[in-house]
């Protein structure tokens, strides 16, 4: 049996048998979907924007999707802690396999996660222009996944204590999702801040899931699809050469 496949089902099992932080890990997004979905709705009404629920669930489906899939670098460091990394890298097998096992059960369960909250954005009143469009939207949020899945392997790589990755990924994390126009709409702002969001790789998922979700675009989805994937294969590849020299 393939080891990318073993390692890939067993972040799954993990994710499966910790109810409670699947309930823990829905809390943060139904917070921004219901209190800020429906707290800001009137204000986004009156400027003439539309409903605000169906404006930001994409953004918060795309947060979700991200929290979920950067902090799966977490568990590199537990498996080192407790020996299961150590065991697995004497394994005959190349230590890209198992990068990319670790890392596909990440974005998978990341996915998953945006599923969830895909759905109570649903009963929410979220609805998507065109259901043909559901299979692009998962294509977005695969990609989004894949992409911070790498990210927090290839820093989960370089650090050794729990607490140095939080701190790292609280720097960046929070920057990455707020200056992604999840919240917000992109048009019309200051161009220091427009420069600054169209260097952050979110904002392109965000904005290939309005896209396909609500018809909203601002980058155009060709922009998008080519962003999205360059920056995961790129982030692949680092992630890779640092848990190619990853020591235990």
């Amino acid at each position: 049996m393939s080891v990318i496949y073993v390692l890939w089902l067993r972040e799954l099992r993990r994710y499966v048998r910790s109810r409670a932080q699947i309930v823990a890990s829905l809390g943060q997004p139904l917070l921004y979907l219901l209190a800020l979905g429906f707290g800001l709705g009137p204000v986004f009404q009156k400027a003439g924007q539309g409903s605000y629920v169906q404006f930001v669930a994409p953004g918060i489906i795309a947060m979700t999707v991200l929290f979920s899939s950067i902090f799966s670098g977490m568990g590199l460091l537990w498996d080192r802690q407790f020996g299961f990394l150590k065991e697995t890298l004497v394994a005959p097998v190349p230590r890209i396999q198992v990068m990319l096992g670790r890392t596909l059960g990440g974005a998978t369960v990341a996915v998953i996660q945006g599923l969830l909250v895909a759905v109570v954005a649903f009963v929410a009143g979220f609805r998507a222009v065109d259901l043909r469009s559901l299979p692009l939207a998962l294509f977005f949020m695969a990609l989004i996944a894949s992409l911070f899945a790498a990210l927090g392997t290839a820093i989960g790589s370089t650090i050794q204590n729990i607490q140095g990755f939080q701190l790292i990924m609280n720097f960046l994390v929070l920057p990455i999702f707020f200056l992604s126009g999840a919240l917000y709409p992109l048009n019309n702002l200051p161009r220091v801040l427009g420069l600054i969001t169209s260097i952050d790789p979110l904002a392109y998922g965000v904005d290939g899931m309005r896209t396909t979700l609500i018809g909203l675009s601002h980058f155009g989805l060709t922009a998008d699809v080519a962003v999205l994937a360059v920056v995961a294969a790129a982030l692949l590849g680092i992630g890779s050469y640092l848990f190619s020299k990853i020591e235990v």
